[in-house]
């Protein structure tokens, strides 16, 4: 058999190292097509001398370019069966991604265990993202829900491991070079900077966007993401085509320009969770939390601890889980990172 049928629950073993296919290099393509596909204008990713003025050689790729490259890699070893993709811990952007290099990815299998109804389990994989020096551009931990090839299958034991609820601000790493003492508010499009912030403070971006099902499908192509889910109809029983995880993700950062323009990199995925499912016609709008602050090395710059929520349809009230403890069903995200910021 020639072909790949993707891996089940019973193919992983703890401490399995997968080496994934295909290495991609990444340009000026990537970008533009990234900005079309979402209402992203962050000015650090979008101008090279905004980008000089504030300390780097040129405007890098959007953080959330490198994460879906990178997540793309691994999904025909990690999650090609997956019935869902769980959640997300560790993340950190630990250098930028220029135009022109070239990205693959390695997962070590970190954890394992089996649910109840035999019929699948979860795996928890720690992947990185290399670039052509073999430097580790990005890293974090996701933990997947995978059908059995064989329900009979004996039981891994199970194996569950400790992550850390919020990545350690002294852990950030700040981009080679960057400085805020020059930033131009005005080109940034607002006024606010970090110390305009208070925690608990919550912001409504206000406005949203009507997922399509051409765009989602491009988005998914893209990124090389070949999850059945995405791109099958016939793979689930009512018919739709859910959308990938990391379209909403990109589109709610993307809605968050406007109250938080000047949140300008992405360094850390403390937590995230795809609370429900998203598909081609729901509208997405997106608000945000101020979990905390902290302060950095770097001249000018600050670092702000963000809770984004994606939420679909009606404007959103900030609210996020009911009387249960379980989401509410118009929440499609909930996503915890660190963001740097002009003091």
């Amino acid at each position: 058999m020639k072909t790949n049928p993707g891996r089940f629950f019973e193919d992983y073993s703890l401490g399995q190292v997968i080496a994934h296919a295909v290495p991609r290099t990444v340009s000026g393509g990537e970008r533009a097509l990234y900005h079309a596909l979402y209402p992203a204008r962050h000015a650090l990713y979008s101008s090279d001398e905004f980008a000089r003025s504030c300390g780097l050689r040129a405007a890098p790729m959007d953080d959330l370019i490198a994460f879906h490259t990178v997540f793309g890699k691994t999904v025909p070893d990690i999650s090609l069966n997956a019935i869902a993709n769980l959640g997300y811990a560790e993340g950190r952007w630990l250098k930028p991604v220029w135009p022109g290099d070239t990205l693959r990815s390695e997962s070590e299998v970190i954890g394992l265990k089996q649910n109840s109804n035999g019929k699948s389990g979860v795996v928890w994989v720690r992947t990185r993202g290399l670039n052509q020096q073999g430097d580790t551009v990005m890293d974090y931990v996701r933990w997947v829900m995978v059908r059995k090839r064989d329900a009979g299958a004996p039981a891994p034991e199970t194996v569950v491991p400790e992550l850390k609820s919020t990545v350690p601000a002294a852990d950030i790493v700040v981009p080679e070079g960057l400085d805020f003492t020059r930033y131009d508010f005005t080109l940034a499009g607002e006024p606010h900077r970090w110390g305009d912030y208070a925690v608990g403070e919550k912001i409504d971006h206000v406005d949203g966007v009507t997922v399509e099902e051409a765009e989602h499908m491009l988005a998914t192509r893209l990124w090389q993401n070949t999850a059945k889910v995405h791109f099958d109809a016939t793979n689930r029983e009512d018919g739709k085509r859910l959308i990938y995880g990391g379209h909403v993700i990109s589109l709610a950062r993307a809605l968050s320009f406007n109250g938080l323009a000047n949140a300008q990199v992405i360094v850390a995925l403390n937590a995230g969770a795809h609370a429900n499912p998203c598909f081609s016609g729901d509208t997405v709008r997106a608000w945000s939390e101020v979990l905390d602050k902290a302060e950095t090395a770097a001249p000018g710059v600050g670092a702000i601890r963000l809770r984004l929520v994606a939420v679909k349809q009606g404007a959103p009230d900030f609210a996020l889980k009911g009387e249960d403890g379980k989401y509410l069903p118009e929440v499609l995200l909930d996503l915890d990172y660190w963001a740097l910021m002009p003091m």
